[in-house]
């Protein structure tokens, strides 16, 4: 039997999105999250088979579209990547947003603003067409927050690290620059996969935060490596870590937003305030910490990430049951 899936390749601000309009698994209409628990126990091969080679690589993401089960929302979607399948990713709204409006998939009930129903919860992104195309997409992710401030670990190759865990619909380990790590200049990307790795398996048996209002989003699998700014464009860099030797090419959205959390967690960054952070290939994202708000017993922001993102293809793609390789492959 061979598996057809329609896709329509993005990237935003660098990193890829691919999204997938038709072909996606049958669901049961279902909460998007509880359809996301299916999806991983059932129909995990389709994320294996889409974002591993040989038809995608290891930095593949995208999402899989599906009528929406809140009122509220416009469209539902399923977050995928070679890491798993997310909670949440902003660089994949972004590409979703700009795929669903160009290609005329969804019709807002509001002109200008999507409702996006995720794992993490409802997303609304307000959007700017010209011409015909969608030039700017700007976010109101889901809330995001601080979780532990100053967690020491020791890890293999930098010494004592101290990283602070923040959500921004997903959990990352925070690094600024300290003694044994001077920031990102000079660290190439084989050294921010190697320290990356080291630094999440070490933090494993110390810090395994789990989201006060949805046990099923817990664990640290992402960081995010930041630094000061190069240029008057920005405020600051980062190098966001997942999977197993991906880095995202955007300056990451939910990685844009826990480090929002974390400033804000520390005093860094008021309501109000704006922070343009700078991605590895001088891309920019601009977060902005929108307003206050409690997530369980955190005290947490609601934050806005605007971007961009552009249409690179249309693309049929076929998983054979006959070949071996059917459900994808990496060479770690």
């Amino acid at each position: 039997m061979r598996h057809r899936f329609f896709c329509i390749d993005a990237h935003a601000c660098g990193n890829p999105v691919r999204v997938v309009v038709a072909g996606g698994p049958i669901l049961p209409h279902l909460p998007i999250a509880e359809r996301r628990g299916i999806f991983l126990r059932d129909h995990d091969w389709v994320r294996t088979a889409l974002m591993f080679e040989p038809r995608g690589h290891d930095i593949m993401s995208g999402a899989i579209l599906y009528p929406p089960h809140r009122d509220d929302c416009d469209i539902a979607a399923l977050f995928i990547e070679v890491s798993g399948c997310l909670p949440m990713c902003g660089a994949g709204t972004i590409g979703l947003a700009t795929v669903a409006i160009e290609e005329g998939l969804v019709t807002p009930r509001s002109p200008g603003l999507l409702a996006v129903e995720t794992p993490a919860g409802r997303v609304d992104v307000a959007y700017r067409v010209t011409g015909g195309r969608v030039d700017s997409v700007r976010l109101m992710n889901v809330p995001s927050f601080l979780h532990s401030a100053d967690v020491a670990v020791d890890v293999p190759g930098l010494g004592r690290v101290t990283v602070d865990i923040a959500y921004g619909g997903n959990f990352y380990a925070v690094v600024e620059p300290q003694t044994g790590w001077p920031g990102l200049d000079g660290m190439s990307a084989s050294a921010i996969v190697a320290r990356s790795r080291a630094l999440r398996a070490a933090l494993a048996p110390v810090c395994d935060p789990v989201h006060p209002e949805d046990d099923r989003i817990r664990g640290v699998h992402h960081v995010i490596w930041c630094d000061g700014p190069d240029a008057a464009d920005c405020d600051g860099r980062d190098a966001v870590f997942y999977g197993e030797k991906a880095i995202d090419r955007s300056p990451g959205g939910t990685g844009t937003s826990a480090r929002l959390a974390q400033l804000h967690g520390k005093g860094r960054l008021a309501i109000g305030e704006t922070f343009r952070n700078k991605s590895l290939i001088g891309t920019i994202f601009e977060g902005r910490a929108e307003s206050a708000v409690r997530i369980g017993g955190y005290a947490g922001i609601l934050p806005a990430i605007t971007g961009w993102a552009r249409i690179i293809g249309h693309n049929t793609i076929i998983v054979d049951d006959d070949d071996p390789l059917r459900h994808g492959f990496q060479i770690i």
